[in-house]
């Protein structure tokens, strides 16, 4: 029997301006350890901006969302544009400001954000054939703009918890480790690195969120 198969997707590469490093790689061990295999994405566009992971301050030059997100990927990645949710059981999103700046517009505009086509098209196409889509740390706010009415959670942020639900979804309050699923909506997510986390309460998140996958796909 095949193992089931996750799509990931990426959005750069570290936690100011791309994917949070932490949150993907141990939400990829997570889909590893639960039996499960995976295939990451990211968008080949432009990352809305480059920042010195040292100093956090902005850096003058421009890079690609996915070279950079090739990264941590170790090169085995895909465009965004390449994914097809018919071969793919279910879809992560791990959090990192990139989620609220390159896959979105989350970070400068809120609750008016848009998401970036190729990411809304992913989204809506995994929920229209019913399968399982997670998010980690800021990425429920992608999910909140594509899918309204969701229960979602990034952790216990009142001003991110208000653009939430300015979108239309509905925020649940959550700790450490811990999972919001809504199984109407067929969503799980967890606040990881929203909240003041230890990497071992990021590793619990991811976990929790894959194992409600994993659940949610019958698998």
């Amino acid at each position: 029997m095949n193992r089931p198969t996750f799509a990931v997707i990426l959005s750069g590469c570290g936690v100011h301006d791309g994917s949070e490093i932490h949150e993907a790689v141990l939400a990829l061990l997570a889909i590893d350890r639960a039996g499960a295999a995976y295939q990451c994405f990211a968008p080949d566009i432009a990352q809305h901006d480059v920042v010195n992971h040292l100093t956090g301050q902005p850096m003058a030059e421009s890079r690609n969302a996915l070279v950079e997100s090739a990264r941590i990927a170790r090169g085995r990645i895909k465009p965004l544009a390449a994914l097809d949710a018919a071969g793919f059981d279910g879809l992560l999103l791990p959090g990192g400001f990139g989620a609220a700046k390159t896959l979105s517009t989350f970070a400068a505009d809120g609750g008016d954000c848009r998401v970036e086509p190729e990411v809304e098209r992913a989204i809506r196409a995994m929920h229209a054939a019913g399968k399982p889509i997670g998010a980690l740390c800021i990425a429920p706010a992608v999910l909140a703009r594509v899918l309204p009415g969701a229960e979602l959670t990034i952790g216990s942020d009142a001003g991110t918890a208000a653009a939430i639900e300015q979108m239309g979804g509905r925020h649940r309050t959550a700790g450490h480790g811990e999972v919001v699923v809504d199984r109407a909506a067929r969503v799980a997510t967890s606040p990881c690195y929203m909240l003041d986390a230890s990497i071992g309460q990021i590793a619990e998140g991811a976990a929790a969120v894959v194992a409600a996958m994993m659940e949610m796909a019958g698998k």
